[in-house]
């Protein structure tokens, strides 16, 4: 018998039930459930990633929706057992539903949501940033500087990339590639080099008129070209950065043979999704190349990283935070 499952009630007596299998920031979310008269159950499990059969009990008998993650398995399962229970409704709080399986919600007639759009300037940020710690080496600094081993100034001292007039490659330039180029471009003065199956008119016109404006003061105008192939601009860029789909044609899109195609100086950053690299063969690149580096948000078997990845100094990890920040409201 199942252990029975912790959960936190909010307005106990509404016609609907809706359970959330993780606690989410804020309270709108919550308040707007209320106001459509739906009882909401928030899972307070202190597990990370709950199972299948943790999600089956919390879903129960009855239970009209349900508020996933995409760290869950929703697959015919699932679904089964929400269809099951009179749900008809299933959020995935991410962009990406590569966890979802649709033809079994579409089976079972549930209906499935995502969050298209909200991650953008956020994910695009955090991807700059680690563009930025990779190229600066300021793990590695910070490191040095907690343990003491400072006692002054040299020229040699953790000599890392200048991005200023270096080429920063785009491998898929949708929203959050387009705004991680613009942050790249206009910030560091970077020429840009993209490759996507569609053409990006409103990211060449953003780089176009950005050149213009640094001519027009004097300054080395950026440039722009829409790569032909992945490959060209694995070639040609100085720093790159993944935003594609995770699909069938996409898993371990970076592996042996495109790492080394890349620069031996070149700067390799994952903000997307953990598959679309293939991590053992990113750690022998890192082991191989010391100048090469990379800067990780997603991992292949998250929660986990593959043996090796943790103790490469060339390497930034963080825990897939791109999602983690707050944004100020203004009152109007």
């Amino acid at each position: 018998m199942a252990k029975p499952i912790s959960i936190e009630v909010y307005n106990p007596n509404g016609k609907y039930r809706v359970v959330s299998t993780k606690s989410m920031p804020g309270t709108r979310w919550i308040n707007l459930l209320i106001e459509q008269d739906c009882r909401v159950e928030i899972c307070t499990q202190k597990k990370t990633i709950l199972s299948v059969e943790d999600i089956i009990a919390l879903i129960g008998d009855k239970c009209d929706g349900v508020i996933g993650q995409l760290t869950e398995d929703w697959g015919e399962t699932l679904f089964a057992a929400l269809s099951r229970a009179g749900g008809k409704a299933f959020s995935n709080m991410a962009v990406g539903y590569n966890n979802v399986d649709v033809n079994a919600a579409n089976k079972h007639g549930v209906a499935v949501g995502n969050t298209p759009g909200v991650l953008t300037e956020t994910t695009a940020e955090l991807a700059a940033s680690l563009s930025l710690a990779a190229a600066r080496r300021i793990v590695e600094a910070d490191q040095f500087m907690r343990a003491g081993l400072y006692d002054g100034w040299l020229p040699h001292l953790f000599v890392g990339n200048l991005l200023k007039g270096q080429t920063v490659g785009v491998i898929g330039a949708g929203r959050i590639g387009s705004a991680y180029a613009r942050m790249m471009v206009e910030g560091f003065k970077m020429n840009l080099i993209y490759y996507d199956l569609y053409q990006s008119t409103r990211l060449e016109k953003f780089v176009t008129a950005y050149g213009e404006f640094l001519k027009a003061n004097g300054e080395q105008p950026v440039t722009w070209k829409r790569a032909a192939s992945m490959d060209e601009v694995l070639r040609e860029a100085d720093v790159i950065s993944l935003h594609p789909i995770l699909d069938k044609t996409t898993y371990h899109l970076i592996n042996k043979e495109s790492l080394a195609t890349m620069k031996k100086e070149a700067i390799l950053v994952n903000c997307s999704r953990g598959p679309v690299v293939d991590e053992v063969a990113l750690v022998e690149h890192l082991k191989q190349n010391p100048m090469f580096r990379v800067g990780l948000d997603v991992f292949e078997d998250e929660p986990y990283m593959k043996p090796g990845l943790a103790d490469m100094k060339n390497a930034v990890v963080v825990p897939h935070i791109a999602s983690a920040s707050k944004v100020k409201l203004i009152d109007t």
